[in-house]
């Protein structure tokens, strides 16, 4: 390791070169009862993984000022939905969210739009009502992420909001 400039050396000494360990050890593997072993399970309640994907809550609030909300609907439920939902996307391409997923996920349910259907409105009225409370309704808010077909979290953000208003329930997989 270098060291710095007003370190006293002496000059007859002389500098010492990179020689192996004594010991190498073996390699590592994954052998033990609880090592991963092959692709990261899918099932019920393991979610979707991915990097940083806390980010996605920054991000969310960031937007939160756009949100269209109607009567009796909450800014929290939204974020929190359309939170799994982008963090969903964000995984399927194995990076962390960036904020077209979180536009993508608002967008899908009319959050960022003042006149959305009125059957998408109720349908969402429905769907994210509550979701904010992660822990009594957990299995709501997973069930929210897995509704949005991986064929529109797929498509480019220029796709969706071309295809929305007017094809939302294909959007939706409905």
């Amino acid at each position: 390791m270098a060291a710095p400039k007003f370190t006293p050396v002496d000059p007859l000494e002389n500098a010492r070169a990179y020689t192996s360990p004594d010991h190498v050890p073996q390699e590592w593997r994954a052998d033990r009862p609880g090592d991963f072993r092959g692709r990261q399970p899918v099932g019920a309640r393991l979610g979707y993984q991915g990097p940083d994907q806390g980010y996605a809550l920054l991000l969310a609030n960031r937007l939160r000022p756009q949100l269209q909300l109607r009567p009796h609907e909450h800014a929290d439920d939204a974020v929190q939905g359309c939170t799994g939902i982008a963090m969903r996307r964000a995984s399927l391409f194995g990076r962390a969210p960036v904020i077209h997923d979180l536009r993508m996920a608002f967008t899908i349910w009319g959050w960022l739009d003042p006149d959305s259907p009125a059957e998408l409105l109720t349908l969402r009225r429905d769907a994210f009502d509550g979701v904010a409370e992660v822990l009594h309704n957990y299995d709501r808010l997973r069930d929210l992420a897995d509704t949005v077909p991986e064929e529109t979290l797929r498509s480019t953000p220029a796709q969706v909001a071309a295809a929305y208003p007017g094809e939302w329930r294909r959007l939706l997989g409905r």
